[in-house]
């Protein structure tokens, strides 16, 4: 039976669900823009790639971040 998850991990994990939340929900407000303003399917697009590349950032962040933490984890305290 794995070992719970500590609150960090916990916080890391749910980090990564918003990225995932970054990346969808503009795509949706675009369809919902598209069909409202009759102007399908560029808004959508255009706010599936900003999304997406706002999710992108984030990620890349967000892996910095944790690497650096594992890193600083690692070295014996002086």
């Amino acid at each position: 039976m794995p070992d719970k998850p500590t609150p960090r991990e916990m916080g890391y994990y749910m980090a990564l669900a918003g990225i995932g939340i970054e990346m969808v929900v503009p795509a949706g407000i675009g369809s919902y823009l598209d069909r409202w303003l009759e102007t399908s399917p560029w808004i959508t697009i255009v706010l599936g790639a900003l999304g997406f590349a706002a999710g992108l950032i984030h990620m890349v962040v967000l892996l910095k971040q944790k690497d650096k933490d594992e890193s600083s984890d690692q070295k014996p305290p002086s």
